[in-house]
């Protein structure tokens, strides 16, 4: 017989409910999140007398230490999307009270009840799951490098807006260089062009043509408040450098997960994706990642990115709404990924513009392109196939045609 065990975790415990088949309770603890909770958690499973491969747990996260633990120790795990636990919990009781060792126990009871209509997880294999760590550390850099440019051109515009008039973008390794060696008004007008066009070429700077419109806007003298100079420019060089190095850092990132995503056996179909580029068709292929039974329709995958609306039907009575639960990180990569394949795709550009000429505000028409994207992109990974724009038109004109009437 199986042991049904049911996993609420949070950050530093997790409450856990062994069931049986029959649903009745074995035991329920509370483990630390540690390795000796970890060592708990089997010695109370052995004294059920279960093994790890007569067992199902089910939890919320795939994303978890304690996940890493039990799948070397070749437990069956169930990754539950919270959506579905959420819903689930009226069926316990009738009031909206709970906690976590009440949702440890709806867990065990959804393997119990609804396991027929769920699908084991395996995890990704080595390569998607590095190509994740460096996804999500690109996007920490680039939050930081945004926060940290915006501090800056705030500082700019107050002490030094000469370097915002000569210099764009803000972020570039000339004008971040150049805030290094030069960090106050006085430095610039000290400065001669031929000291200004040597540093430029040091910097490998190619817009030569720019260079002496860029001096003449550095050599302006701008009325400035003296009084908070000293703090201005103390602080402008140590941004400028923090800057660059997330700038930095950054590009390496990008070109270790480039080395990575080439070697993925599915490379080639997302790198013939119109727009995906170096980083949205390294960050799709994570997204799909290495088992193809797990996403078994179009559906699931649309349903997890949130392109598709939430219809709900009732009598006579029907209405869409926009969804709310889902990968919202997903969401913004696969509508990225739209607004790029407008620039280089004929139908998806025909379509972003009919979508908006139907009133359809610009996210929603990226909502609604990056939906039918996600379709296509499922039957190309299903396939093994890449993607064929002058097929993909031929399609689109095969189904626009009339079918001619029988007798």
């Amino acid at each position: 017989m199986k042991t049904l065990i049911g996993i609420d975790w949070s950050q530093k415990h997790h409450d856990i409910r062994l069931h049986n088949e029959a649903g009745a309770l074995l035991s329920r603890f509370r483990i630390a999140h540690s390795w000796k909770g970890f060592q708990k958690l089997e010695y109370e499973i052995t004294q059920v007398n279960s093994k790890p491969s007569d067992c199902l747990v089910g939890i919320e996260t795939a994303d978890n230490m304690l996940v890493d633990f039990l799948w070397a120790r070749q437990y069956r795990l169930y990754i539950l999307a919270p959506t579905v636990v959420k819903s689930s919990r009226g069926r316990q009781r009738a009031s909206a009270a709970r906690d976590d060792d009440s949702d440890a126990a709806l867990l065990a009871d959804i393997l119990r009840t609804d396991r027929h209509q769920l699908i084991p997880w395996q995890p990704d294999g080595e390569l998607v799951c590095q190509m994740r760590l460096l996804i999500s550390f690109i996007d920490d850099l680039t939050a930081s490098i945004v926060q940290y440019t915006n501090r800056l051109r705030a500082n700019l515009q107050r002490f030094y807006p000469q370097v915002l008039n000569a210099f764009s973008p803000l972020k570039s390794k000339l004008c971040l260089h150049f805030l290094m060696a030069y960090p106050t008004p006085a430095d610039a007008v000290a400065l001669s062009f031929a000291e200004f066009d040597a540093f430029c070429r040091q910097h490998r700077d190619t817009q030569a043509k720019y260079r002496r419109r860029r001096f003449g806007l550095l050599q302006q003298v701008i009325p400035i408040d003296q009084r908070l100079m000293t703090t201005y420019e103390t602080q402008i060089p140590w941004l400028a450098q923090l800057l660059w190095g997330f700038v930095q850092q950054k590009q390496q990132t990008i070109r270790h997960l480039k080395s990575l995503f080439v070697q993925h056996p599915d490379h080639e179909i997302f790198a013939s994706l119109p727009g995906a580029g170096d980083l949205l068709a390294p960050k799709l292929l994570a997204i799909f990642g290495d088992h193809r039974d797990r996403l078994p329709t179009p559906t699931v995958i649309q349903a997890v990115a949130g392109t598709c609306p939430v219809t709900v039907r009732s009598g006579q009575r029907r209405s869409v709404r926009f969804r709310r639960a889902c990968n919202h990180s997903f969401r913004y990569t696969t509508q990225q990924f739209a607004e790029q394949s407008v620039r280089q795709s004929s139908w998806a550009a025909a379509y972003f513009h009919t979508a908006r000429k139907r009133g359809l505000a610009k996210s929603h028409a990226y909502r609604c392109l990056a939906n039918r994207w996600l379709k296509i992109i499922w039957t190309l990974w299903q396939r093994h196939e890449l993607y064929d724009e002058a097929y993909h038109l031929q399609q689109i004109q095969r189904h626009r045609q009339p079918v001619a009437a029988t007798v």
